[in-house]
């Protein structure tokens, strides 16, 4: 380490005397003098070889431009001969221009005019094309209703009148000779009242009694107040002055308190007959003559007492749609408060469910049993739908709708009418087969090439034709029925699956009755507990018991 450092250090000293030897010599000016004379060595042989270089270009110029002037001579005279028969020929070239520049004008004011014409013409055709299928498009607005699209039924009030299809027989209206007739159901009496015979038959001797009685009955209702009072005898305490009595039972909180017969009655009236909570307070105030008097919180509150009563339904209800084979879902819009909503529903043919949703999407399924069901889910066109379970049938009611829009819309085409004719008979056949018959695999694999046949028309139709950008429904349809085959097709390899979700379609029909009689909801929370109380008023209407027995159970409980 030490011969290390002390190797640095000398070779450090040199550097240090060496670049001191030069600087003294810089600040002396000898350096500057040597450095001068050495320039001017230098400078002086190269002005000797710019001289020289000098002269060799001087020979080479007089070289040049003698060989130039001999070239300009022999140039000169070709240029002369080339020149006269550039004048002859330029001669006829002003000839021939002149004609040419006769014959191009006449032909440019033909072509102005042809492109005039021409221009006109086009804009004509579009402006004619542009009012075509503004008209298309305002046509199809005109004509959309409940038949070609999604809009409700209950949004068109000038329907057509429904025609009767039946074939005429000739007998006239009512029960027909022969036939068991449908008769009012008799009652067991409250009161029997005899009536006297006439005179003329009671005391002529040519009229015998018999054992044969006509009844006849007039059946009533009369709504009485059935009130019990509970009487507890108070006991006061000698020293301490203390009340005591006995207490009441279960449900006696209050000093008036209503039974289940009395909240089943009002919760039915408002929340599956659509009544108001006003119309539900007058009504059960005039049917008891005035006495019952029921508070409008007391109504309201009666959902949510029949949802927390319910909870244990609720779930057995939530867990049998989760492991249900085949799921109808869908959604529907609500008001709370002046902000648009949503209501799921999810359903079989047996048991329903509603839960109240602020968005659609993920967001409006999640917490749902759609989200945990991996089977088969049948739907409308929602794709969001198409993340849960393992297969999935589109609803081919809607599908019906969309492509008697298209045939409307689109008279050229007949892709549209050959695919409604097609799925009209695959329903048929499908709802025909008997409950023990199977798909026939042989039928099943015509509809599937037929409907494949139909789509490659389409394709071949827009091609010629393509869609507008006025009306594009049509065009959108095809490609839809495509990328969706086996969705639109799935109910015609599983008796299971239903080719509509016409069962989630009716239940929320129920809810779009009670939405138009509310309006909109004041607070989401009622929003939900409406939707948990029609989840099992739909299990106890699909079990065919009495329906008000069963609501007043629930609210006995």
């Amino acid at each position: 380490m030490f011969n290390s450092n002390f190797e640095f250090i000398t070779t450090l000293q040199y550097r240090v005397k060496s670049l001191t030897a030069r600087v003294q010599a810089f600040e002396s000016g000898e350096k500057y003098i040597s450095m001068r004379k050495q320039f001017n060595i230098q400078l002086d042989e190269k002005n000797r070889d710019i001289r020289k270089l000098k002269l060799e270009l001087a020979d080479a110029n007089c070289c040049t431009v003698t060989v130039r002037k001999n070239w300009q001579q022999v140039l000169e005279d070709i240029e002369n001969d080339h020149a006269k028969v550039i004048r002859d020929k330029d001669r006829e070239i002003e000839l021939l221009q002149k004609k040419l520049w006769e014959t191009e004008d006449n032909l440019a004011d033909s072509k102005g005019e042809l492109r005039k014409k021409a221009k006109e013409l086009y804009g004509v055709m579009a402006e004619l094309e542009e009012e075509k299928g503004k008209n298309q498009k305002l046509t199809a607005q005109i004509n959309r209703d409940y038949k070609n699209s999604s809009i409700s039924s209950s949004l068109k009030t000038n329907r057509k009148k429904i025609t009767n299809n039946r074939v005429k027989t000739g007998k006239k209206p009512g029960g027909q000779p022969g036939h068991k007739g449908h008769v009012r159901k008799r009652q067991v009496p409250t009161e029997v009242i005899v009536i006297k015979p006439p005179d003329e038959y009671l005391n002529n001797p040519n009229y015998e009694l018999t054992k044969i009685e006509k009844k006849r009955q007039m059946v009533g209702i009369n709504v009485v107040l059935n009130v019990k009072e509970y009487v507890s005898l108070v006991y006061r305490h000698k020293k301490t002055k203390q009340l005591i009595h006995a207490e009441f039972p279960e449900g006696l909180d209050n000093d008036v308190n209503y039974d289940s017969s009395i909240k089943a009655f009002a919760f039915l009236l408002n929340n599956h007959c659509n009544a108001s909570i006003d119309k539900v307070r007058e009504f059960m105030s005039d049917i008891t003559g005035g006495a019952l008097e029921i508070s409008k919180g007391m109504i309201n509150g009666l959902s949510r007492e029949f949802s927390k009563k319910s909870e244990a339904e609720q779930r057995n209800i939530f867990s049998n749609l989760v492991g249900a084979p085949v799921l109808n879902e869908d959604f529907t819009t609500a008001r709370v408060n002046g902000k648009n909503v949503n209501v799921f529903c999810c359903a079989t043919p047996n048991e329903a469910a509603y839960f109240a949703r602020e968005h659609k999407g993920h967001e409006g399924v999640k917490g749902t049993p759609a989200e945990l069901n991996a089977n088969t889910h049948v739907h409308d066109h929602d794709i969001t739908f198409y993340s849960y379970g393992r297969l999935h049938q589109e609803c081919l009611v809607h599908i019906l709708r969309y492509l008697l829009n298209s045939i409307e819309n689109e008279k050229n085409l007949t892709w549209s009418t050959r695919m409604r004719a097609l799925i009209q008979e695959m329903i048929h056949y499908r709802n025909c087969l008997e409950a023990e018959e199977d798909f026939d695999a042989d039928k099943v694999k015509e509809f599937e090439n037929r409907y494949n046949q139909i789509l490659d028309i389409a394709k071949k139709e827009y091609e010629f034709e393509p869609p507008t950008k006025f009306y594009k429904q049509g065009y959108n349809l095809s490609l839809r029925l495509r990328e969706y085959r086996d969705a639109c097709l799935l109910f015609l390899h599983d008796k299971s699956v239903p080719p509509d979700n016409n069962i989630c379609e009716r239940l929320l029909r129920v809810f779009k009755r009670k939405m138009k009689q509310v309006m909109a909801f004041r607070s989401f929370d009622s929003l939900e507990y409406l939707c948990q109380s029609m989840t099992v008023m739909a299990l106890l209407r699909a079990k065919n018991n009495n329906f008000y027995s069963s609501i007043a159970d629930v609210f006995a409980c």
